[in-house]
């Protein structure tokens, strides 16, 4: 039968690629005696077998080789697009949109740094040219006027092995939590930090755009001209310094003294695999976002920001509460003018205000909500979103049924959902209330996706590890440490890296 088959198969193969050539029609086949069901069944399974291997093979492997050549090179046009120059910026023959295909999202975006200057051998070899900006005169002098940048790239990118500076961009108001919320981003990552002016250690190198300031306390005070005001700030500088960083160049960069309020004499920064940049307007001057690889936002609302102020305020720098209360409020129009705005710009938002709980009034700023809202983003870089649905709303009790958390009053909710921000679909997760035992959070956390966590239960690790910093008790410490996961992932993202986080404390490993 199989003989039959193939002899069958080829001859039709034949008279099809003479019809091809020739266009004459094919005699219509003889009649045959009807067969056995069995026998017929049985030859149309060595027709399919025998016949596709022997009629279509050909065909077949050039499809195949097509596709694989497809797939080679496919992401060689996906990172030409998202190539970065050296001045930080995305290259302009590409245009994205920011609502980005679920397919494109998954794909990893690498780039590196394209060095087009001479490397120096060690510091004391290196040559530095004025930065632009540091002739900026806000009415004090110059004060800025020692700011430089390397003519050579630091020797620093090859001694750490630096594919690229990734720059992540994190705005708040003063007295918000960008310290508590630095130090569980150091933990996610498994590394620490000096306790120098700019904190920089074996990864990380956090700068404060408070140095960039142009008037110090008594020039601010003499003026009227508050910190928040952009006429009080040397963005010009700011944005040639980062581009710089970005290049692989390092900088001497002013320093802003809080304890005395005067502008010190520079300090030398080298780039590092990761910059944060922390304070009042990371993403105000378009210059400046452009060096900025990803962006956060904290938000804080003006009950929940005054009550941490005084407490703040009056423990760690002994002021009056009449005198910080006083402060807030001459500061609110400049803030809505000149930090706020900046919400449009971040990637991710961390929204912190009373929670909606039922409690009296009065006990309302006592207990958080806390929101981590993710907007739609160009990077891939995907949200975190409750139980296993992306897109359905939630609004979940982890405290009720069996096998629940243990909440104290006023209990816990866990809620998702999605809304637009400007033009941008953002997804929503949202943590109101607080916990009892930080070690039953491991509930919550098997019920979130996309957390980018290297094993299950290292979310819930990382909050007991941070036991004692703020907001562990509540969602504001959870959202932070998640928020970190996201930067972890991101730098994965931008630089094709893996990150290696020790397996510490197994206790959830029978789970």
């Amino acid at each position: 039968v199989g003989t039959y088959l193939i002899s069958t198969c080829a001859k039709e193969r034949d008279v099809n690629d003479g019809m091809l050539e020739t266009g004459a029609p094919v005699a219509a086949a003889p009649k045959r005696r009807s067969t056995n069901w069995i026998a017929i069944s049985s030859v149309v399974a060595n027709v399919a077998l025998i016949g596709a291997l022997i009629c279509y093979m050909p065909a077949t492997n050039a499809d195949v080789g097509a596709a694989v050549t497809s797939r080679i090179q496919a992401p060689r046009v996906r990172m030409a697009q998202q190539q970065f120059s050296m001045a930080g910026r995305r290259a302009s023959s590409t245009s994205f949109n920011r609502k980005t295909s679920a397919s494109a999202q998954s794909k990893a975006t690498v780039a590196t740094v394209a060095l087009d200057a001479p490397v120096a051998t060690s510091e004391d070899t290196m040559t530095w040219s004025p930065a632009n900006g540091h002739d900026v005169d806000a009415g004090m002098g110059q004060v800025h006027k020692d700011a430089a940048i390397s003519n050579e790239v630091s020797p620093v990118m090859a001694q750490k092995n630096i594919q690229r500076p990734v720059i992540f961009g994190v705005a708040a108001d003063s007295g918000c939590g960008k310290s508590t919320f630095l130090r569980r981003v150091n933990a996610i990552f498994g590394t620490t930090t000096s306790k120098a002016h700019t904190p920089t250690g074996e990864l990380i190198t956090t700068i404060c755009l408070d140095d960039f300031h142009t008037l110090d306390r008594t020039g601010r005070k003499d003026t009227g001209i508050s910190a928040l005001d952009i006429r009080a700030n040397n963005f010009k500088l700011m944005a040639d310094q980062l581009k710089a960083l970005k290049q692989g160049r390092a900088i001497k960069k002013p320093i802003y003294n809080h304890d005395t309020g005067a502008i010190d004499p520079v300090e030398t920064i080298h780039p590092n695999h990761i910059i944060i940049v922390e304070g009042l307007h990371p993403m105000l001057d378009k210059d400046v976002i452009e060096s900025l690889d990803f962006t956060f936002y904290i938000d804080v609302s003006d009950p929940v920001k005054k009550e941490w102020k005084i407490q703040r305020d009056m423990i760690e720098r002994g002021h009056k509460k009449e005198d910080i209360i006083a402060s807030i409020e001459s500061r609110r129009p400049d803030f809505e003018k000149f930090v706020e705005p900046q919400k449009a710009n971040a990637d991710v938002i961390i929204s912190i205000e009373p929670t909606k709980l039922d409690v009296a009034p009065e006990e309302a700023v006592k207990y958080l909500n806390t929101r981590l809202i993710q907007k739609e983003n160009i990077h891939g870089v995907r949200p975190v979103y409750l139980f296993e649905e992306n897109g359905a709303n939630v609004d979940w009790d982890p405290c009720a049924g069996p096998n629940a958390m243990a909440c104290p009053y006023p209990g816990t909710r866990v809620r998702y959902y999605q809304e637009m921000h400007g033009d941008r679909q953002a997804s929503v997760v949202e943590i109101d209330g607080v916990f009892g035992e930080i070690e039953e959070l491991f509930l919550i956390e098997e019920r979130l996706s996309n957390t980018n966590t290297k094993y299950f239960g290292e979310l819930t690790k990382q909050m007991i590890k941070n036991k004692a910093a703020p907001g562990s008790g509540d969602g504001s410490g959870l959202v932070q440490a998640l928020v970190a996961l996201k930067m972890r992932e991101s730098y994965e993202r931008f630089t094709g890296r893996t990150i290696q986080v020790p397996k510490w404390g197994l206790f959830l490993d029978e789970y």
